[in-house]
């Protein structure tokens, strides 16, 4: 799925997950900087991750809010929920995300639920597994999401006649 113009949506909400202050040290001491974890949806199957890094934290969460925005995708959601169950992997992270039925709530922890919560999942249960660096697990879960297939797809491309769909 292709890159999504940020201009073309109109309410992009944006959430931080996680900021973390770094230090580089030089001779006369520590530098401290601090870089931020953010995504940015439209509550409409639209999600977008951005990483950014500066002195100050304003900064650096402005940084990973335009990043976010340049990189927004569309994901397959139907009625709330995923298609299908599906596993993301990023490095040691693992997230398995299962479809869940009306009512059943956001399941999630973390910086999974982040995710969910800004591209407009609404009935999902996640499991995080392996890793707990929030970069590593909003990249697994995305990994899984950019997986996702919409039934449409699938039966156009197995032959499947209009009324089966």
């Amino acid at each position: 799925m292709g890159r999504i113009d940020p201009e073309s949506l109109t309410t992009l909400k944006d959430k931080v997950i996680h900021i973390n202050r770094v230090a580089k040290v030089v001779k006369g001491g520590r530098r401290f900087s601090f870089s931020a974890l953010v995504v940015v949806g439209d509550e409409n199957g639209h999600i977008g991750v951005g990483k950014g890094k500066a002195v100050e934290v304003p900064e650096a969460i402005r940084k990973a809010v335009e990043q976010a925005k340049r990189s927004l995708v569309k994901i397959a959601i139907k009625d709330g929920t995923i298609t299908h169950q599906i596993d993301g992997i990023y490095g040691a992270g693992k997230v398995v995300m299962l479809p869940a039925g009306p009512g059943t709530g956001l399941i999630a922890g973390g910086p999974v639920r982040a995710v969910m919560e800004v591209m407009g999942i609404r009935n999902i249960v996640a499991k995080s597994l392996g890793s707990r660096n929030p970069f590593n697990m909003v990249r697994a879960t995305l990994d899984g999401l950019m997986k996702l297939k919409d039934s449409d797809s699938v039966a156009k491309r197995t032959g499947r006649p209009e009324e089966e769909r």
